[in-house]
C-alpha cells in the first residue's frame, strides 16, 4: 500500500478575512489539540499513464496523536497495517508479510504531513519546515497549503482542510505526481492518551528492517 500522501493547491484571489480563517483554524488546531483520536478513509490516485483512467485505491482506519511527535494510523480495510511514532522511532507493521519497517524519527518526519498533525506546537515551529498560505475555500472547507522547504522532491504539498476549527482533510501531492487525500470523520480531542498506547512491541516472529 502506498504511505505517501499528496494534493495540488491552487491560487486565487479571494477576500482576505476566508483566506485568514483557514489560518487561523489551523494555528487554534496546533495550539489546543494535544491529543485525539479519529476515523479516516484515504483515497490514493496514481497519476494516469497514457491511454489508461488514474489508478485509485481507498483504505481507512483508526488515527490517534499526542503531542509531541506521537501518532499511530491503524489500517484496517482493505488489509491491516500500522504505522506507529513513539517520538523517537517511526515503526510500520505489515501484518500479512509479518514484516516491520524501524526507522529514526528525527530522519523520518520533518518536512511530512504527519508533522502538521503531531509533532509542531505551534505555527512558528510548523513554518521552520514548510512554507505556509492561505487556499481558496472548497469542499465547504477552509484549507491552508504548506509547501516543504527541503528540496528532497518527496512531497510537492500538502493542502490542511478545517470545518471551522475541526480538523476535516488532508490533501497531498508528492513528487511523482501521486495525491493522496486523507478525510476525518468523528474526531475526538482529548487532554491526553494512555500511557504505552504509542508503545510499539515487534510481534513474535515478525521480519525487523532498518532504515
Amino acid at each position: 500500500m502506498t504511505k505517501s500522501l499528496g494534493v495540488l493547491a491552487a491560487s486565487v484571489l479571494l477576500p482576505a478575512v476566508v483566506w485568514a480563517d483557514g489560518l487561523q483554524s489551523l494555528e487554534h488546531f496546533m495550539r489546543t489539540a494535544k491529543a485525539g483520536q479519529a476515523q479516516f478513509t484515504q483515497t490514493v490516485t496514481a497519476p494516469a499513464k497514457e491511454g489508461q483512467a488514474p489508478r485509485t485505491k481507498t483504505s481507512s482506519g483508526d488515527f490517534t496523536f499526542q503531542r509531541p511527535g506521537q501518532f499511530k494510523f491503524t489500517y484496517t480495510k482493505p488489509f491491516a497495517q500500522t504505522i506507529v511514532a513513539d517520538g523517537k522511532t517511526v515503526w510500520l507493521y505489515d501484518v500479512d508479510l509479518n514484516q516491520v519497517t524501524q526507522r529514526k524519527q528525527a530522519d523520518a518526519l520533518g518536512s511530512t504531513p504527519a508533522a502538521i498533525l503531531a509533532s509542531a506546537s505551534d505555527l512558528s515551529g510548523l513554518q521552520k519546515d514548510f512554507t505556509l498560505k492561505p487556499a481558496p475555500d472548497a469542499d465547504g472547507l477552509q484549507w491552508v497549503e504548506a509547501v516543504p522547504k527541503a528540496s528532497d522532491g518527496q512531497l510537492k504539498s500538502v493542502r490542511v482542510g478545517f470545518q471551522g476549527e475541526t480538523l476535516a482533510a488532508m490533501d497531498i501531492l508528492d513528487g511523482f505526481g501521486q495525491r493522496s487525500v486523507i478525510r476525518f470523520s468523528q474526531l475526538k480531542l482529548l487532554p491526553a492518551l494512555p500511557a504505552g498506547h504509542f508503545k510499539f512491541e515487534v510481534p513474535a516472529g515478525a521480519d525487523v528492517m532498518q532504515q
